[in-house]
């Protein structure tokens, strides 16, 4: 498997096997930070999780009501806040780097199947 990074309006996410500690990568436009092949297993399983469970509230919630769920590990802390449909993603990496970052929630649907797609080849 060769290195791969993919990206879309205000994401992007990347993979390379070959890297020597920082086999990860998770951004936006205007930031990215590497991660260790750990945590961004981590980050690629809190984000389903937290996707699956915001899908799961679509029949529990009013059209209007936005709701605010989060998802922890020892290694990342994660929140998704706004409608079942239509969300934002903070994130905070709690490992001796420790950074956090946000997406819009115009960039989740692309970040989340590349997500789920990233180590499948």
């Amino acid at each position: 498997m060769e290195r791969l990074i993919k990206s879309g309006v205000g994401w992007r996410i990347g993979w390379n096997p070959h890297a020597a500690e920082y086999k990860g990568l998770i951004g936006t436009d205007d930031w990215a930070i590497e991660l260790t092949e750990a945590e961004l297993n981590e980050f690629c399983r809190l984000l389903a999780q937290l996707a699956d469970t915001m899908k799961q509230l679509t029949a529990e919630l009013m059209d209007e009501e936005k709701i605010a769920c989060e998802a922890e590990s020892d290694l990342l802390w994660m929140e998704v806040e706004g409608y079942p449909h239509e969300y934002s993603l903070r994130f905070i990496l709690n490992t001796g780097r420790c950074a956090e970052g946000k997406w819009n929630a115009s960039a989740i649907p692309g970040l989340l199947q590349a997500a789920r797609m990233l180590k499948v080849f």
